[in-house]
Order: C-alpha cells, then structure tokens, then sequence
C-alpha cells in the first residue's frame, strides 16, 4: 500500500500543515472534523499538495525533509510545481 506525504492550507490561519499518511482522504477527513489537535484551530484545511511513496520510512523522510525546510516559500513553491 502506498503511503503519502501532503500539504494542508488553512485559510482562516493563512497556515500550512505537513504530514504523512497511508489514507489520504480519511486523513483529510480527520483533520476537518477536529480529529486532531494540532490542526483543529485551523479547520477548514485544504489539501494543496502530495506525493506518493511505497514505503512508510520514505514517506517519513520526506516528510521530515520538507519540515527541517521551515520556509513558507519552499512549501509555495512544491505547491506551485516549481521546485
């Protein structure tokens, strides 16, 4: 089973969140129903963004890859396709 690595925007925050996740679509669910903490002040999310992985350690890696970034203009740019 595939894993993904995703981008949430927030526009009441005007926020991005990152993460990782083996289902996208309930994950998403999750995060806009106030299932999770972190993201709850932000509901709605929007996905802008993800990629696919066969492996949980990769999409792990990456996921940390784009954190350890900390730029906005980084995560613009994966959003935009130019990066």
């Amino acid at each position: 089973m595939n894993f993904y690595v995703y981008i949430l925007y927030s526009p009441s925050l005007d926020r991005y969140y990152v993460g990782f996740t083996q289902n996208l679509s309930s994950r998403l669910a999750r995060h806009n129903s106030g299932g999770s903490r972190a993201t709850k002040p932000g509901i709605p999310w929007e996905l802008k963004y993800s990629e696919v992985y066969e492996t949980r350690s990769e999409a792990m890696v990456r996921e940390r890859a784009i954190k350890a970034k900390k730029s906005r203009k980084y995560l613009d740019h994966l959003i935009l396709g130019q990066s």
